[in-house]
Formats: structure tokens, C-alpha cells, sequence
């Protein structure tokens, strides 16, 4: 018996889920069908994939170390499939875009809109999410490209395309920025990381001389809300922040070290071939028009 399509979907479906009822209900089939189908994948390995917990089942270790190579037979059969209707119909191209939260939400959309107005037959699908959700989703192939930080290990290759500074902002400058709270975000944050370092650098997080009172909000735009009413400082990308900053809502907080530079990477998956029309799309970010672009949003 060799490993089928709907084994490997049922068995992402209850990682995803965390139960078999669960499962059934995103794949639309019965329970029986999706137990059946893991149970049967666990035969074909060889060794147990989920085990019981509370309630639900998780991932044994063999499958965890077995769910990101099945995560990528998906991925690469999707890419697959566009692909082949790319060569069919070119007119009906598409590209699946992964990028970073504050470049999904300040910087990418305007971009977007710039290349459909000289390629209006292609679409573009956008996912925004955290640091380790874009390289999930490239590492997967449920991403043709993505946009963030520079290239993690060997899994990614990349190249930088604008340059992206973290400043420390206010709605007004603190007396003190030991005993002022700061706004960061969640855990899997590019950003967060970048903020746990310079606080470190200060001496002023946790361990150091002074802790400051660390207040987790999951988005920028709740980190903007917090800044906006003076909950506390944060360190942000200038995109996020360039209309405030402009209009002097906020203020920039001189603090050593600062501003700190992290260009964000136009991102590929190490191996595999690369569409043509994801092609393209690398290579416009890479053109003066979407340079100049970029430069208006600042």
C-alpha cells in the first residue's frame, strides 16, 4: 500500500485541529474516514503518529519529525498545479505572497496595487503573519515568495530589497525608559526579538539593574493604539509609523543604538524551481518603479 493524498491531508488536518472530530469537519468527510485514513499512514510508516492528550491527540516525536516533509508533498502539489494552469493560461497567473506583519500591512499593498496596474491578469494572494509564519509557509510551499527578515539557515535563499529602520517611539518622550512600560509584540515577532535584544543591550531588561513593565499586544496596530493613549514606548519600524511621526502624534525616542536596521529580503525556498511568475513579481521589487514607490510611503 503506498501513502495517499487523503492520509497525508487527514493527518495535517487533525495536527491542525487537534481532534479527529475537528478534522472531519474542516475536510467535510466523517470521523471514521479521517481515523481510518491516519490509522492507515501510521501503517504505512510504521510507527504511531498522534497519541492521546486530555481531550484531543498531538503529534507523537515520529510525527513530528514526519509532519513538515508532509506539509511540503502539499506545497510542492499545489505549486505543481499552478504552474501547469500558468503554462495553459497565462492570463490567469497567480502568486501566492507571504510577508511579514509590518510589511503585509504598510509596505506590500501598495506595491501590489502598483504591479497589477502593469500586470492586471496576474493575482495575488497576500498572507500576513509573523517572522515564523513566513518561513513556515515558504519552507512548506504554501508560499511561492515571501518578504521579511534576512534568510533563516539554508532552507531560504534571498536578497534585500529596502531597507527597514526600528525606532523607538512615544506619543511623548518618557523621564525614564527603565521605569516606562514597553509595548511589545507576540512571541514569533522579528520585531519582539529586536526589542528584547536592545533591551538587553541597555541593561534595562529583565535580569538587568532595572525591568520595566513588558506589555505584549499582538498587532501593530494595537501597538499604535497603545502609543496613541501613552500606555508606554516601543520599538517599531519606521513604516508603521511615518504618517504619526510626520504629523507629530508620536515621537521618535533617541536611544543608543538606534535606529536599528533590518532591511527586509525578497524570500524563496532553497530548492526547487521557481515560477515564472513569481519571477517576475521578485523582479519588479527589485525595479527603480518600486523604489520610487516605496520612497512616497515615507
Amino acid at each position: 500500500m503506498a501513502i495517499t493524498l487523503t492520509q497525508i491531508r487527514a493527518f495535517l488536518a487533525v495536527r491542525s485541529t487537534g481532534s479527529v472530530h475537528a478534522a472531519a469537519v474542516q475536510l467535510l468527510i466523517s470521523q471514521p474516514s479521517v481515523s481510518a485514513a491516519v490509522a492507515a499512514l501510521s501503517g504505512e510508516i510504521g510507527t504511531a503518529l498522534f497519541e492521546r492528550h486530555g481531550r484531543g491527540v498531538r503529534l507523537t516525536p515520529a510525527g513530528e519529525a514526519f509532519a513538515p516533509y508532509a506539509s511540503e508533498v502539499l506545497g510542492l502539489l499545489e505549486q505543481g498545479r499552478n504552474a501547469a494552469q500558468e503554462a495553459a493560461h497565462p492570463e490567469r497567473s497567480k502568486i501566492r505572497l507571504v510577508a511579514v506583519n509590518t510589511a503585509g500591512e504598510y509596505l506590500v499593498p501598495p506595491l501590489i496595487q502598483a504591479y497589477r496596474q502593469r500586470h492586471p491578469e496576474v493575482s495575488i494572494l497576500l498572507e500576513v503573519g509573523n517572522r515564523a509564519t513566513v518561513v513556515e509557509r515558504l519552507e512548506s510551499r504554501r508560499a511561492d515568495i515571501g518578504i521579511g527578515g534576512r534568510p533563516p539557515g539554508r532552507t531560504l535563499i534571498g536578497y534585500p530589497f529596502v531597507g527597514n529602520d526600528l525606532l523607538v517611539v512615544a506619543r511623548q518622550t518618557p523621564a525614564d525608559l527603565a521605569h516606562t512600560p514597553w509595548l511589545m509584540r507576540e512571541e514569533g515577532s522579528g520585531t519582539r526579538l529586536a526589542t528584547e535584544r536592545l533591551l538587553a543591550d541597555l541593561g534595562i531588561s529583565e535580569g538587568g539593574d532595572s525591568t520595566p513593565e513588558m506589555l505584549t499586544l499582538g498587532s501593530n496596530g494595537a501597538v499604535k493604539q497603545g502609543l496613541a493613549i501613552g500606555l508606554g514606548v516601543t520599538l517599531i519600524s519606521r513604516f508603521a509609523v511615518a504618517r504619526e511621526l510626520r504629523e507629530g502624534a508620536l515621537t521618535e525616542i533617541s536611544v543608543p543604538g538606534t535606529p536599528l536596521s533590518r532591511p527586509w529580503h525578497v524570500l524563496f525556498p532553497q530548492a526547487g524551481l521557481i515560477r515564472p511568475a513569481a519571477r517576475t513579481f521578485g523582479e519588479f521589487l527589485q525595479s527603480e518603479a518600486c523604489r520610487r514607490i516605496i520612497e512616497n510611503l515615507l
